[in-house]
C-alpha cells in the first residue's frame, strides 16, 4: 500500500474530511504541527498510521524536518490542505523528488510576488504597491488613489485587511495591522516557513464590483472563485463558487457551490484563473483564485492560492458534484490516474447545493449585533425556519463549544472572530442563498443573551482604525477557517 505523509496546520478543509478521505487511497502518517482539533483528535489514532506532533526546537527548520518524516515513514507523497504550510511542503517535496506545487508555491503565497508575476503578464488586478516599512505606506498612499486597501502579504482570510479612506489614517492602519499579525501568530494562523513574512503587506487599489450584472438574482457577492486542480502542470478547473457579499472591509461570511453564473459568464471567469494560474507556473496541487465581478464584463484578479479552497469547500464540491477532490489529489501526487473534469463543472451538473457560512456577530446591514450573545447551535434549529428539504449543521472542529460567548466582530481580525461555521445543504443555490439570509437575520435575536456581555457599538465602522477591538474573546477559539 502507498504511504503518504499528511502536514496538518490550522485553516484548510476539515481535517476530518480530509483525514478520511486520504485514508481510504493510502497509508496516512500525519506530521502534526497545529494542535489536533478535539471532534478529530480520536478518530485520528485510528485513521492514522502514525500522528506525530514537533517540538518548537524541531520546527525551526520546517523543510528539513517534512524531509526527515517523510524519509522514515517512506513517504510516497507529502501534502498540505494548510495555507501556512503551503511553500514548506513544496520545498520538502522538489527536496525529496516527489510531485508537488513546485518552486512558484511562494508566488500563490506571497501576494506582492503574485501581483508582480500577474502584472508582467497583463493579466486584469488591481493597481499595487508592495510595503514593509512606515515610510513605505505613505509612499504608496501618495501614488494610489483613496480609499485603498491595506493587507498582509501572507495572510488568509481577510486578516489584518485594514482600508484606509485618507492619508492621516496610514498610520493607524499599519499599527493596527502589524497587531493584528502578531495576534494572528500567537493564534496558529501565520505562515510556518518564511520566518519574515510577518513584516509584508501590500496596498491595492479598491475595484468597485458590480454582482447585478452577473448575477439574475439579488443577494449574490460581487466576487466568486474558480476551484481547480494543477496536474502534471496543467490546470484542471472543477468548478465556480459564489459567495455572499463580505463584512466589512472584506470578510468573508458565506461561500455557495455551486454560483449561479449563466454559462457564457462563467467560461468568462474560468478563462481568466486559468490565466492566472498558468503564470504562476505551478506543478501538482490543489488550486483556489478568487475573481472580483465588476460592471461591463470587467474583472479583476484577487489572489491564487495553491491548495484547494477552505472552510467547507471540499466537501461541498463532493456532495454537489460528487467528487472526491481529496481523494483524486492523492491519487494524482502516488501517480495514479485520474479522471479531472474536461471543463468546469456549472449548475447543470449540480446534484442540489451547499454552502458554508460563517458565524460573525455582524447582522446583514454589516452592522455589529446590539449586544453580546452567546453561540448556542440547538437554539439555531429551533427557532429559524429554513427553506423545506433544507437541512443545516455544524462543523465542530471549526466551532466554539455551545455555551461560549460570540467574540466581538473585529474588521481587522477578518475570520480570527468568528464564532462557528455552519453547512447548509439545499435542493438549490437560491435556496442556499435565500437560507442563509434568514440565518444571519435571525442569529442575534434567537441566540441567548451574554449574561455579562457589555453592549457593542451600533456599526463596525468607527472600530476600522481604532486599534481597540480584541481579536478574542474569554471562550476558547475554534480551530478556524480560511478560505
Amino acid at each position: 500500500m502507498s504511504t503518504v505523509l499528511l502536514v496538518h496546520a490550522k485553516g484548510g478543509p476539515p481535517l476530518g474530511h480530509v483525514l478520511s478521505r486520504a485514508a481510504a487511497r493510502a497509508e496516512v502518517h500525519l506530521l502534526a504541527l497545529s494542535a489536533l482539533p478535539s471532534a478529530v483528535a480520536a478518530s485520528a489514532s485510528s485513521l492514522c498510521a502514525s500522528v506525530v506532533t514537533p517540538t518548537d526546537a524541531e520546527r525551526f527548520d520546517l523543510v528539513s524536518l517534512i524531509v526527515s518524516r517523510a524519509e522514515a515513514v517512506g513517504a510516497d507523497a507529502v501534502l498540505t490542505f494548510s495555507e501556512y504550510a503551503v511553500v514548506a511542503v513544496a520545498e520538502a517535496c522538489a527536496a525529496l523528488g516527489l510531485a508537488g506545487a513546485g518552486g512558484a508555491a511562494a508566488l500563490a503565497r506571497d501576494k506582492r510576488m503574485m501581483r508582480y508575476t500577474w502584472h508582467r503578464h497583463g493579466l486584469p488586478q488591481p493597481a499595487f504597491r508592495p510595503v514593509t516599512t512606515r515610510a513605505d505606506l505613505h509612499e504608496a498612499a501618495a501614488a494610489l488613489p483613496f480609499p485603498m486597501l491595506l493587507k498582509a502579504a501572507w495572510s488568509a482570510g481577510s486578516t489584518a485587511h485594514q482600508v484606509i479612506a485618507s492619508p492621516r489614517e496610514a498610520d493607524g492602519a499599519w499599527r493596527r495591522s502589524r497587531e493584528v499579525m502578531a495576534e494572528s501568530a500567537r493564534l496558529g494562523f501565520a505562515e510556518l516557513h518564511v520566518a519574515e513574512a510577518a513584516a509584508h503587506f501590500v496596498v491595492e487599489e479598491i475595484v468597485t464590483g458590480d454582482a447585478a450584472q452577473w448575477f439574475d438574482e439579488p443577494g449574490w457577492g460581487d466576487y466568486v472563485s474558480v476551484e481547480g486542480v494543477v496536474a502534471g502542470g496543467v490546470f484542471h478547473p472543477v468548478c465556480v463558487s459564489g459567495r455572499m457579499p463580505t463584512v466589512e472591509p472584506f470578510t468573508e461570511r458565506a461561500g455557495i457551490t455551486p454560483a449561479l453564473l449563466p454559462a457564457d459568464l462563467q467560461d468568462r471567469v474560468v478563462a481568466l484563473a486559468r490565466k492566472a494560474v498558468d503564470a504562476l507556473g505551478l506543478r501538482d496541487c490543489g488550486t483556489h483564485t478568487e475573481i472580483k465581478l465588476g460592471a461591463d464584463g470587467r474583472m479583476w484578479l484577487i489572489e491564487t492560492a495553491a491548495r484547494f479552497g477552505g472552510a467547507m469547500t471540499v466537501p461541498q464540491i463532493e456532495q454537489v458534484f460528487r467528487l472526491d477532490l481529496v481523494g483524486m489529489l492523492v491519487d494524482h501526487l502516488l501517480g495514479r490516474p485520474v479522471a479531472w473534469p474536461e471543463r468546469a463543472l456549472g449548475p447543470e451538473q449540480a446534484r442540489g447545493a451547499a454552502g458554508s457560512l460563517v458565524v460573525l456577530a455582524v447582522d446583514g446591514r454589516g452592522e455589529a449585533w446590539r449586544d453580546r450573545r452567546v453561540w448556542d447551535f440547538p437554539a439555531v434549529t429551533e427557532a429559524v425556519t429554513l427553506s423545506e428539504g433544507s437541512t443545516l449543521s455544524v462543523v465542530p472542529e471549526s466551532s466554539l463549544p455551545d455555551g461560549s460567548t460570540v467574540p466581538v466582530y473585529d474588521p481587522a481580525g477578518g475570520a480570527n472572530t468568528m464564532a462557528a461555521l455552519c453547512l447548509l445543504s439545499a435542493a438549490d443555490a437560491r435556496t442556499v442563498l435565500r437560507d442563509f439570509t434568514t440565518l444571519v437575520d435571525a442569529l442575534p435575536t434567537v441566540l441567548p443573551p451574554a449574561a455579562s456581555a457589555a453592549p457593542q457599538p451600533l456599526s463596525t465602522t468607527p472600530q476600522l482604525l481604532s486599534g481597540t477591538p480584541q481579536l478574542t474573546s474569554a471562550a476558547p477559539q475554534p480551530e478556524g477557517v480560511r478560505a
